[in-house]
Parts: structure tokens; sequence; C-alpha cells
């Protein structure tokens, strides 16, 4: 299951609240694929609406979209909100990460990418 820590929950709350948004409380998508050139698991991540078959998840009171295509990439994924080097504060998504079908690994993947 997908899981946030609470630094990234509160950090994703405070950019939804200054989310212009007429339907209520903006949903985060996330995302994962295999880059087409060199293997790598990529994500990426926004505010978007609910679409058709889209996984809903509740982490930490913040409401995840996760297509079909994303879900087995992101199983046992947690996104966290940490600073990388002094002052410099990222999003870095840890675990999850598997190889692709053809791959030997999975790179740098296994300790968090960002």
């Amino acid at each position: 299951m997908f899981a946030l820590t609470p630094t990234a929950a509160e950090q994703i709350a405070r950019a939804a609240a200054e989310q212009p948004s007429s339907r209520g409380q903006p949903m985060l998508r996330v995302a994962a694929k295999y880059d087409e050139n060199d293997g790598e698991l990529v994500y990426g991540m926004g505010f978007d609406e609910e679409r058709e078959d889209d996984l809903i998840v509740n982490a930490g009171g913040i409401a995840i979209l996760i297509s079909p295509h994303s879900q087995p990439l992101l199983e046992s994924t947690t996104l966290d909100f940490t600073e990388v080097q002094p002052g410099e504060f990222q999003f870095i998504f840890r675990g999850g990460c598997t190889a692709p079908p053809a791959a030997k690994s999975c790179g740098s993947c296994g300790g968090g990418c960002s």
C-alpha cells in the first residue's frame, strides 16, 4: 500500500490549501513508470481530478490518486519530504522499487528516488 510520512502529508496539505479549487479538497495524483531510455523507475505527482479506474488511497489525511498502470509500481512505496542538503527539501519516494522484467536490477531506486 502507498503511504506518506507525516512530514510529506503536512507539506502536501499546505500546497493543497493554496490550490484554486471549486470542487473541494484537491487530490494528489502519484504516478510511476519505467523510463524507456534507461529503464529507471521515475515518479511524478501533482494535483488532479479523479479518473475512471483510479485507486484512491487515504494516506495521512490526504486523498492520493493512483492509476491502474502505476499501482504495482507504487506498491510498498512511501513518499517522504526531507532535507537532502542543508536548506534544500525535496519529496523522496522510498521503497517499492522493483526491476522491470527485462532489467537485472533497479539501479539507484533501492534507497529512494527523488
